[in-house]
């Protein structure tokens, strides 16, 4: 058996000691996504609405629902704002909706602390459904029902994509919190 210089065996190990999450990376990582996300839908607009759901608000969700209590209650204003400025939804109707969205899924923290991934899915799915309609009824757009058959297909994707949107919030969580800097 081969064995290793003590200085070789500490560079191996030191290379894995005294490290930390980039603190940028770990307070930017769920805020940058939401934008990102909040910008996907811009790039592919048909001639009355878009065709992809709000992926902002998806991003939002799963990292509400991914990583409790790691965006503070208030986040939804200004991120529902940003919302706004780039959907073409009128000025406050995402600050409204993404804020109430928050403070719903902390009172269904607060009330069911066992939740497992299905009731994540379902209370994510109800929250996206109502989103849908909510942003419906204030895009100023009269709501007949061949509009909303023509959104419909928007609101079964945003519901068919929350475990995908989930499964990408816990690796950019692990992304996140991966340690990539020495403590001095």
């Amino acid at each position: 058996m081969e064995r290793l210089d003590p200085r070789a065996r500490s560079d191996i190990y030191g290379l894995r000691i005294n490290r930390a999450p980039d603190p940028w990376r770990v307070r930017g990582v769920p805020y940058a996504s939401i934008i990102l996300g909040s910008l996907l839908p811009v790039l592919l607009i048909a001639d009355l609405m878009p065709l992809l759901p709000s992926f902002g608000f998806l991003m939002l969700l799963a990292w509400r629902m991914v990583r409790p209590g790691l965006l503070p209650l208030w986040a939804g204003a200004p991120l529902g704002a940003f919302d706004d400025l780039v959907s073409g939804q009128p000025f406050g109707s995402a600050i409204l909706l993404w804020s109430l969205t928050m403070i719903a899924i902390e009172i269904i923290e607060t009330r069911f602390p066992w939740r497992d991934f299905w009731h994540d899915w379902f209370t994510a799915s109800v929250l996206a459904l109502a989103y849908w309609l909510a942003a419906l009824l204030v895009s100023g757009a009269s709501v007949t029902p061949e509009m909303i058959s023509v959104a419909a297909p928007q609101a079964l994707l945003s519901v068919l994509l929350y475990p995908i949107i989930a499964r990408m919030v816990a690796g950019l969580d692990r992304f996140r919190l991966s340690r990539a800097r020495t403590i001095d």
